[in-house]
């Protein structure tokens, strides 16, 4: 039997295997998918395993999509362009790191009345999930990316990595079409931010964040009549990708599949 893993810390709140155990069994696949919390130590005796084939494929959470970066073999284009791993296979006896939160983004926002071409977007949090962001959003031909993050010094850092970001400081605003939550504030329901995004007004308020479904950043945007969505369809079309690469075989995404998370 093949295993697979979703690796992170905290990783009690992550579906993946949910998600990805209702494909094997649909599939009739001779697999198992389960969630680990890892420590930074750990990092390397993981991809050991992934190396002698006790593991299948590993998808990777906070805080490892870029610590686990030097512990692999080969990167995809776009793993390498937002320095981001959340998908890791072995193909030709190499270990190879993929993103498929780009794609898992991007899709999301196409299920959205939401069309970022030519608009601002303000991104809160540089942690691993906000590279991808940034990519996707850039691909969709947004005109401006505003980030803003709670240490200044991770943020400059992104922006090496990317020029074009306009860098704010933590709780400071400005004027945008979109807002992100890119942080883990939210995750658990008596998290909330101090600052009140909602007097931007903004056309979406979007929220990595899919459990809980309902963060109390969301909330807010909802009883001021904006648009508001959270990471539940990012966290699906990103699964379908690693599903696809792992097993060679396409999911399909219904009401069925998107009924799980809740």
């Amino acid at each position: 039997m093949r295993k697979y893993l979703v690796i992170g810390n905290p990783i009690e709140h992550s579906l993946s295997p949910l998600i990805h155990n209702f494909w094997i069994k649909k599939h009739n696949l001779d697999a198992t998918y389960e969630k680990q919390k890892l420590e930074n130590d750990n990092v390397k005796d993981i991809i050991n395993d992934l190396r002698d084939n006790r593991i299948s494929g590993i998808n990777v959470t906070v805080p490892f999509k870029n610590i686990i970066i030097s512990h692999l073999d080969e990167l995809s284009d776009i793993a390498k362009e937002t320095q981001s791993v959340n998908t890791i296979f072995k193909k030709n006896n190499k270990v190879i790191g993929e993103n498929t939160d780009v794609f898992g983004f991007s899709e999301s926002i196409r299920q959205t009345n939401f069309n970022p071409k030519n608009k601002k977007a303000l991104i809160l949090g540089a942690g691993g999930v906000s590279p991808s962001i940034i990519l996707a959003l850039k691909k969709m031909n947004i005109s401006e990316i505003f980030l803003s993050n709670r240490t200044r010094q991770k943020a400059e850092i992104l922006k090496n990595s990317f020029p074009f970001l306009k860098l704010i400081d933590w709780g400071q605003t400005v004027k945008f079409d979109l807002i992100v939550n890119a942080t883990s504030i939210g995750l658990k329901n008596n998290e909330e931010f101090k600052t009140d995004y909602t007097k931007q007004g903004g056309q979406l308020f979007y929220d990595v964040i899919y459990n809980p479904l309902h963060t109390n950043f969301l909330k807010s945007a909802k009883k001021s009549g904006i648009a508001a969505e959270n990471g539940k369809n990012m966290f699906i079309y990103q699964a379908m990708k690693a599903f696809k690469i792992w097993h060679d075989i396409e999911p399909e995404i219904n009401d069925e599949v998107r009924d799980l998370i809740k």
